[in-house]
């Protein structure tokens, strides 16, 4: 049982621990910033900041989705789909989606508010704290053959079948 306790962090630490996703406008708490404007909520549905670092040397593209799984729909709430992001990338700019500072070739998908682009945070009143996943994906293609109208489940789908890492901030908010 010791050997097989050995190999199994041998093959953790191998897996390439490194990759990490960074953002200043994520630090534990959303705010009226990352609120969305409308469906009932009134912040300034301000696209954040993302960074990352260390992504796997094989890396031909990046995608970024940000999810609600605390949403009461039954299947959560995508927030946010960016995907095509070249492989040269780093960074994504706080406002990125009003600001049309995107990644040159990437591509924002529509968010469950049916809109293409960021829609902020806007859990029901009264509904405790929501979990906000923000997600990197480091992939193993390109392009992902997929655009902006494509769903949502066929956008995971897509992002998932191409993954090598990955990486995730983990935010929270409540009105």
């Amino acid at each position: 049982m010791k050997i097989l306790f050995n190999i199994l962090i041998m093959t953790t630490l191998s897996y390439g621990a490194n990759f990490t996703l960074l953002s200043p406008d994520l630090a534990g708490q959303l705010t009226k910033t990352q609120e969305f404007d409308g469906f009932g909520c009134s912040g300034k549905n301000i696209s954040p900041e993302l960074s990352w670092k260390d992504a796997p040397s094989n890396t031909k593209s990046f995608a970024v989705t940000m999810y609600d799984p605390d949403a009461p729909t039954g299947s959560g709430w995508w927030h946010w789909t960016l995907f095509n992001i070249p492989a040269t990338a780093t960074k994504i700019a706080t406002n990125a989606t009003r600001s049309k500072l995107l990644p040159k070739g990437a591509t924002e998908g529509t968010n469950d508010y049916g809109i293409v682009g960021f829609g902020g945070a806007c859990p029901p009143k009264g509904d405790g704290f929501h979990t906000y996943i923000t997600t990197v994906y480091a992939l193993d293609v390109d392009k992902l053959d997929i655009d902006a109208s494509t769903n949502q489940a066929v956008v995971g789908y897509m992002i998932n079948a191409h993954t090598i890492e990955k990486s995730s901030i983990v935010s929270y908010y409540k009105r």
